[in-house]
Order: C-alpha cells, then structure tokens, then sequence
C-alpha cells in the first residue's frame, strides 16, 4: 500500500498490520472513531497536532 497524506486512516488501519501501533504511540484513538472512515491522514493528525510526515515515514516503514 502506497501511504501518502491523503490516505483514508481506515484503509491503513485495514491495511497496514501493526498501524494500530503506532496510532496509538501518537496518541490517536482513531480506531476506535467513527470519522476514520472518510478523514485523511492530513486531517487526523492536524487535529491531534501530529506532522503528518513523520507519521507517514512510520507507517511507511512498518508497511515495507
């Protein structure tokens, strides 16, 4: 799975095994909220003040 910015945080979730990991490291109870169904990356992490950058470069490495 290509990961960018825009990716919808329940498709990683699906996705990506282990994401649950690092949402929660972050502090981002997104698998449990309901809008992670249509928000982007970009959009969780401004609203969690997260750089959505790092959090990509994460998600990226456990994704391989």
């Amino acid at each position: 799975m290509i990961i960018t910015k825009d990716s919808i945080i329940a498709d990683v979730l699906k996705s990506v095994p282990g994401s649950v990991d690092i949402f929660d490291k972050h502090k981002m109870g997104c698998f449990s909220c309901m809008g992670v169904q249509k928000e982007s990356l970009e959009k969780g992490c401004l609203m969690h003040g997260i750089d959505v950058n790092e959090l990509i470069k994460e998600l990226q490495k456990i994704a391989g």
